[in-house]
C-alpha cells in the first residue's frame, strides 16, 4: 500500500499522479504500486513539487512495516535505533524578554523563557459576559 499526501503542488502533477494512485481527497491518494514505479513516481514528484510539500508513505518489511519520503516539509524521517521516527526542525532559541507593566490590570509573566502577557481569569472574563448582557 502507497500513500502520498501533496499541499500546494502544481494540478499537473495531480493529475500525473491519478494515472497510478486513486485520489480521495484533494491531496491524497491511495494505491498499490510496484517498488520500481513507487520510485519514479517519487523521482517526478519532487521534480514538479515547486514550492509545494510532499509525503510518501509506503508498507516495508520491518518492525514498524512502514517507510516515509519527505520533501519541503519541516519534519523529517530519522532512523533511531531501527525504528523511524519523525524530526522537526528546531527552532532558534529566543532571547526572553524584559518585562514591562502592562495596562488594564493585567500583570506581564515569562511562559517558557518568553515574555507573554498573562489572560484574563475565566471568572473575570464571565462576569464582564454577564454584565454586557443585563446592561441589553
Amino acid at each position: 500500500m502507497t500513500v502520498v499526501i501533496l499541499t500546494a503542488v502544481p494540478p499537473g502533477l495531480r493529475g500525473h499522479l491519478t494515472r497510478w494512485l486513486l485520489e480521495l481527497s484533494p491531496g491524497v491518494f491511495v494505491g498499490y504500486v510496484s517498488a520500481r514505479v513507487r520510485a519514479l513516481m517519487w523521482q517526478r514528484i519532487v521534480e514538479y513539487v515547486q514550492d509545494g510539500r510532499a509525503l510518501m508513505v509506503h508498507a516495508v518489511r520491518g518492525e514498524q512495516r512502514l517507510a516515509f519520503h519527505v520533501h519541503g516539509h519541516d519534519w523529517t524521517p530519522v532512523d533511531y535505533d531501527g525504528i523511524t521516527l519523525m524530526r522537526r526542525k528546531t527552532v532558534p532559541d529566543y532571547t526572553p524578554t524584559e518585562s514591562k507593566p502592562s495596562s488594564g490590570g493585567a500583570s506581564a509573566a515569562k511562559v517558557g523563557g518568553f515574555q507573554s502577557e498573562t489572560v484574563w481569569k475565566r471568572r473575570e472574563s464571565r462576569k464582564k459576559f454577564r454584565k454586557r448582557k443585563t446592561e441589553e
